[in-house]
Formats: structure tokens, C-alpha cells, sequence
């Protein structure tokens, strides 16, 4: 590659969403944020669905202002995992895709169990037992009749590609947090689909990162300026696999990683599944990352107890100070409120400062006197799940991990980084915040001709050209030992993630 390549990467969170513009030479990597919009649920009657058809006009509104003044070489797409749209035979949309926060999944985790065991759905699938993962949406789905005329399941990314194609797919990193996807043949697992009452034929034709998905339709190329010879390409489609390739890791190295957001992936990147019953217990997943890769993780809550506690305080239209709320908590005394980040009681939107407030009067604590002093009860629990999940990755995988790597929105956090450094008794390096945006722009490049045979490639570019913080641990590894002890003593409830 002799010239810059300038391509256009959708990033949607669960939160907001975010259309970059990336360029890519052989010496830099340069991302501009051009159009970033509001991701929010919306109930109607008892469900909660995702605003698919305004994610993608914002998708559109996003693209259009990319190619003013830019000749793009390509699009890619990532987003959150799990939650999809169903087609008909003309591809029509069957209505708007179900929020994973929606209660229509709860008690069906059971119910699956009692056809497959857990351990069958482990060996094929190694993915932890959360209970929104696809599966049990679409269980939960079975006798509607979306599911008995739907002709194509397709996960958002693919479900926006399509829009912009007419091509259909599945990108595997996302098809593999299905619980549907034989994480070992990488395959869909049609015989599990089966058993448990699912059409195999909505199971739509798989596809990698860095394949081509198609050209632009000629209408949507018209519609944004565009040429419609322009490519949409398969990235690692689910966030975290993006995130996963704009680690800046130098090549050898021995890591961890946290991508953290509104939830936090925390693991280690390996190239084969872990599939032993230590693993299954510990509820770890083997999700698929870009280039065959593994991604050994378990998921933590995130930030999303924070932004909900900031969506609450904002109720009265006092939009909370972030920056100076942190400055505060920073200072609270440590370790007098604690809670488990992942117990399932803080799923659901709506009253979380009174939810752990509560929960930590039913452990026998103080409740946070204020909000200063809850919000340091959070980022010293989540930073206590992360030393839990780090710590558990490298005794399951055998890998000794030597610096945790924390990326996306988390790692502009200062409190949280130092906290984890703390936590973990290891050194953090923070950044980059726009990992996702970055993968997906670093798959797309050597898609189109950059000189970036492999991750290690990639990632030595993020190193050379992106702004990292390192955080060196500080304080007593007793302290958070017994701090650790206090918070999951109860390995049941720790279970749970």
C-alpha cells in the first residue's frame, strides 16, 4: 500500500453510537469522529425493543457526512452481540429486534436445560450461561408468528449491512456469542437449534472478518453520495472482537485485557477454546476474534451502574458533573460499601442509586452516604470483579499474565484504571477509547490492500500511533484480598455473571 486509505466505521454501543472516519497509512492511523448519536431503548406495552430503523437512518446521516470531502475506500459495522431482527422470505422486517434487557427471556435458561444439559451446551458452544444470550431470545420467541414465518435471523450489524447491500450473513465473531455456534468446527450448531425448537433455516450463511459482504444497493449509494462500487466489509462485527485487535500489545506479550463500557469483557485472547469443567464452572466464555482467535472472557456489569446512577440523578434536569463526581470519590474513604457488580438484580434500567443502596444493607453495610462516596462503592466493585475475572482467566488458561490492558470509554476513567492497577496487583495500560472504532478500521484496511498481515501488525500500529496510559499498582494486595473475600463470599451468587 503506497497510498493513505481513508474507509468509514460504524461503531454502535448499547448506549450510543458513533459513525468514524478512519485513514491508514503505513506509518499512521489517524480516526475522526464525524456523527455520534443517542442508542436508547424504547418500550412499547411490557417489551423493550431497540429504535432499529432510527439506529440506521443516524447510520445513514453518519455515512452521508463521512463522504463529503473523503473518498472512501470502504464501510464496516460493529455493534453489542446477542440481539437481532427477523426477515421474511421477501426480507422484510419482522418487526423491531428485542432489547436483551427485556424480561421475556427469564426462567428460559431452565427450560433449555431441561432438553440440553449444560454441559452439552458448554462443550459445543463454550459460552458462559447469561440469559439473554440468543438462544433463549429465540426460545422464548418459539410459536410467535414472527419465528414460524421468519425465513432469516440476522444479528444487528449484519441485519444494517444487509440494509446497505441486499447481502445476507453472519459475521462469525458475532454468530459465535449466539450459544448457537460450534465455537470448535466454527459452524452453526444446527443439531442444538433443533432440539430446542429452532428453525435451522433462519441460520443465516456465515462469514469472516475481512470477508466482502457486497457493494453498495445503487439507491443507498445515491442516496449518500457515494459510488455504488464502494464495499461493505465484515469486520470483527461484534464490538469487543474489534476492540480485542486495537489492543496495543507488543508481540509476545503476556495479556489481559478489559474492554470496558457499559459492560466489561474481561480476558484473555488464546487460540483455542477452554472447554474444561473448571472453565464452565467459572462461567468463562469462548467467544471467536478475528484471525481464528479466542476470546477467553467473562462478563463483568460495567458502566452501566454508573450511567444509570447518572440517568437517575439527572432526572430533575441537573445533569450531573462526571469529572467532578470521580475528583470526589477518589478522595472517599475505601472499601465501606461493596457490592457483586453482576448480581442479577442490577440488570434491569431504572432506580440503580436505591438498588444498591439496598443491596448493601442486605449484606450488612452502610448504604453510600452520598454520591461521591457511591460512586467510589462502584468503581472499587467493578475493580474487584476484574481482579476476580484476571485472576481466574490465567489459572483456567495457564497463561501468567504481565499488564492488563484496559480499552474503550473505561479507559478514559482515571479512578477505574488506578483502581484495576490496584486491584489486579498488576500494571494497566489505558487507551485507546475508540478500540472498536479502530479494529474495525484496521480488518477494513487489509481488506483493501494495507500492509497488515496480522493482528500483531495491527496492534503494532495502535502502539505506534495511539496515546496509552500506564497505571502502576499501588496500595496493600491484602487489603483487596480481604475486600475480595467480604463482596463474593458466596461463590453461587459470583456464578451468576
Amino acid at each position: 500500500m503506497t497510498a493513505e486509505l481513508t474507509v468509514a466505521a460504524v461503531d454502535l454501543g448499547a448506549s450510543n453510537g458513533r459513525v468514524m472516519l478512519g485513514r491508514v497509512g503505513s506509518r499512521s492511523l489517524q480516526v475522526l469522529e464525524v456523527h455520534r448519536f443517542v442508542n436508547g431503548p424504547v418500550r412499547v406495552g411490557p417489551t423493550l425493543h431497540w429504535d432499529v430503523l432510527g439506529l440506521y437512518r443516524e447510520v445513514l446521516a453518519g455515512l452521508s457526512t463521512a463522504a463529503r470531502g473523503h473518498d472512501l475506500a470502504g464501510i464496516g459495522i460493529d455493534s453489542w452481540a446477542v440481539d437481532y431482527g427477523l426477515l421474511d422470505a421477501t426480507g422484510a422486517l419482522l418487526g423491531n429486534p428485542v432489547h436483551y434487557r427485556d424480561n421475556r427471556t427469564a426462567g428460559v435458561l431452565k427450560r433449555v436445560l431441561e432438553t440440553v444439559s449444560a454441559d452439552e451446551l458448554y462443550a459445543v458452544t463454550g459460552l458462559q450461561q447469561l440469559p439473554f444470550n440468543t438462544i433463549y431470545q429465540l426460545v422464548s420467541a418459539l410459536g410467535t408468528a414472527q419465528l414460524q414465518v421468519a425465513d432469516r435471523l440476522l444479528l444487528i450489524p449484519d441485519l444494517l449491512g444487509f440494509w446497505l447491500t441486499g447481502q445476507v450473513g453472519a459475521e462469525a465473531t458475532n454468530a459465535s456469542t449466539t450459544q448457537l455456534y460450534d465455537v470448535r468446527s466454527r459452524t452453526w450448531a444446527t443439531h442444538l437449534a433443533e432440539r430446542v425448537g429452532i428453525p435451522k433455516r433462519i441460520l443465516p450463511p456465515l462469514r469472516e472478518a475481512g470477508d466482502i459482504v457486497g457493494n453498495l444497493l445503487p439507491g443507498v449509494a445515491a442516496d449518500l453520495g457515494l459510488r455504488a462500487t464502494i464495499p461493505v466489509i465484515a469486520v470483527g462485527s461484534h464490538d469487543t472482537a474489534s476492540s480485542v485487535v486495537a489492543i496495543p500489545a507488543v508481540p509476545g506479550g503476556r495479556f489481559a485485557y478489559i474492554s470496558s463500557g457499559t459492560w466489561s469483557l474481561v480476558g484473555v485472547e488464546l487460540d483455542s477454546p477452554v472447554l474444561t469443567r473448571a472453565a464452565q464452572q467459572a462461567n468463562f466464555t469462548n467467544e471467536g476474534g478475528v484471525d481464528g482467535r479466542i476470546r477467553f472472557l467473562r462478563n463483568v456489569m460495567g458502566l452501566w451502574l454508573l450511567q444509570e446512577c447518572l440517568r437517575t440523578w439527572g432526572t430533575d434536569g441537573k445533569v450531573p458533573d462526571l469529572s467532578e463526581l470521580l475528583r470526589q470519590a477518589a478522595y472517599a474513604p475505601a472499601f465501606i460499601s461493596l457490592i457483586n457488580p453482576d448480581t442479577s438484580g442490577f440488570m434491569a434500567p431504572g432506580a440503580m442509586p436505591e438498588r444498591i443502596a439496598l443491596a448493601c444493607r442486605a449484606s450488612g453495610q452502610p448504604s453510600p452516604s452520598g454520591r461521591a462516596e457511591m460512586v467510589r462503592a462502584i468503581m472499587e466493585s467493578l475493580a474487584l470483579a476484574y481482579r476476580r475475572a484476571v485472576r481466574a482467566a490465567q489459572e483456567l488458561s495457564g497463561i501468567e499474565v504481565e499488564v492488563v490492558h484496559i480499552v474503550g470509554g473505561g479507559s478514559r476513567n482515571e479512578l477505574l484504571c488506578q483502581l484495576s492497577a490496584d486491584a489486579c496487583g498488576l500494571p494497566v495500560l489505558a487507551g485507546p477509547v475508540e478500540a472498536s472504532a479502530l479494529g474495525n478500521i484496521l480488518v477494513q484496511s487489509r481488506t483493501l490492500g494495507a500492509q497488515l498481515p496480522d493482528l500483531e501488525a495491527m496492534r503494532a500500529l495502535v502502539a505506534a500511533t495511539q496515546t496509552v496510559r500506564r497505571y502502576e499498582p499501588s496500595g496493600r494486595s491484602a487489603d483487596w484480598q480481604l475486600a475480595e473475600t467480604r463482596v463474593f463470599r458466596d461463590e453461587q451468587q459470583v456464578s451468576r455473571t
